[in-house]
């Protein structure tokens, strides 16, 4: 197996990849959303914001009922 970052033989330290440099490389990979797959659904943003609202409306309400 090789590392997804740079293809050299993995160490089973840090496999799946060779070093924890790749490691960190592929983990930034995934907090700046080099890895996110765009959507062709302009709705989708807009109903994902709806809902973290009223998970947070829920989780804010003493009686836990949505406002």
């Amino acid at each position: 197996m090789s590392c997804p970052i740079c293809r050299k033989p993995t160490h089973p330290d840090a496999r799946p990849f060779c070093s924890r440099r790749c490691a960190d490389v592929d983990l930034a990979r995934w907090f700046n959303g080099s890895y996110a797959v765009p959507s062709q659904e302009p709705d989708d943003i807009e109903a994902a914001l709806e809902a973290a609202a009223g998970a947070e409306d829920a989780a804010n309400d003493p009686n836990g009922r949505p406002h």
